[in-house]
């Protein structure tokens, strides 16, 4: 019974992934990627067929690969998120938000951007 509960909770784990990846991609501030190689990984947990589907995938499979292979970001990717970051410190700024959230969150994007650009770019 537990294998197949295992497998079942892998599989919900990765539809969920794929979902708000997919979601992510028409809704601004959600993010795609990092969903769907949550979904990738937890399909080949629980999913092979949804793994090899992704891994397959004419447009999204190479750059899952070179996620998996070598930890690697490609520098378009690398510029479109620091120029989301940025774009979405300035509206926070903006916000009536409380000055502490003002502070943190573009702090917690800054150390984002950090770690990625130090990501290889194979």
């Amino acid at each position: 019974m537990w294998p197949r509960v295992r497998q079942l909770l892998w599989r919900a784990l990765a539809l969920l992934s794929l979902t708000l990846g997919l979601i992510g991609i028409v809704l601004p501030g959600l993010p795609t990627v990092p969903f769907v190689l949550l979904a990738a990984w937890a399909g080949g947990k629980g999913w092979p067929a949804l793994e090899a589907w992704l891994l397959n995938h004419p447009r999204h499979g190479p750059a899952i690969r070179r996620w998996r292979d070598h930890g690697a970001v490609p520098r378009r990717a690398k510029w479109a998120a620091t120029l989301m970051m940025g774009l979405s410190a300035t509206v926070l700024a903006l916000s009536p938000a409380p000055l502490a959230v003002k502070l943190a969150v573009p702090a917690v994007m800054a150390a984002v951007a950090i770690w990625l650009w130090r990501r290889p770019e194979i």
